[in-house]
């Protein structure tokens, strides 16, 4: 058996987290001394801290982890949690490459701003028709649609 510090050595997990994941119920110590109430752990509760720390770093929550080792043994169960959190990674995937578009745009217009002169004519014209389409688009790149509607 080993005293919480020596398995915080040995799993690279703070002695604060263990004592957490034990209120929370992820990870129990294998025995509480009733005396002292020291946590001692088996060297076989190693495997479970390590297959903590991979879901974590796959941005699983605590609470998610709790309920992935309760159903770790079925396949299925498991395929579901990790199709849901991959479906999750690319969602945020996705956002992020376009708010780095949304910036990657900012900036060429900030640079061609400073490199361009604007000679602006105010002219009156005789009254004409004109086609006009009201739509809100959410970027200027999209202005395409418009194009479309007025075909």
């Amino acid at each position: 058996m080993l005293k919480i510090g020596e398995f915080s050595k040995l799993s690279r997990v703070s002695v604060r987290m263990l004592r957490h994941y034990d209120e929370i119920g992820l990870l129990k110590p294998a025995e509480i001394d009733r005396f002292t109430d020291y946590r001692y752990y088996r060297e076989d509760q190693l495997p479970m801290v390590c297959r903590i720390a991979a879901l974590k770093d796959m941005g699983f929550s605590l609470a998610d982890i709790v309920k992935i080792l309760e159903v770790y043994a079925d396949r299925e169960e498991l395929e579901r949690f990790f199709s849901a959190r991959q479906e999750e990674l690319e969602a945020l995937s996705r956002d992020t490459a376009h708010k780095l578009t949304l910036l990657d745009a900012a900036r060429k217009r900030l640079r061609k701003e400073e490199d361009m002169s604007y000679n602006v004519t105010v002219r009156t014209i005789p009254e004409r028709y004109a086609a006009t389409v009201r739509m809100t688009i959410p970027r200027y790149e999209d202005e395409g649609a418009i194009w479309g509607v007025l075909a």
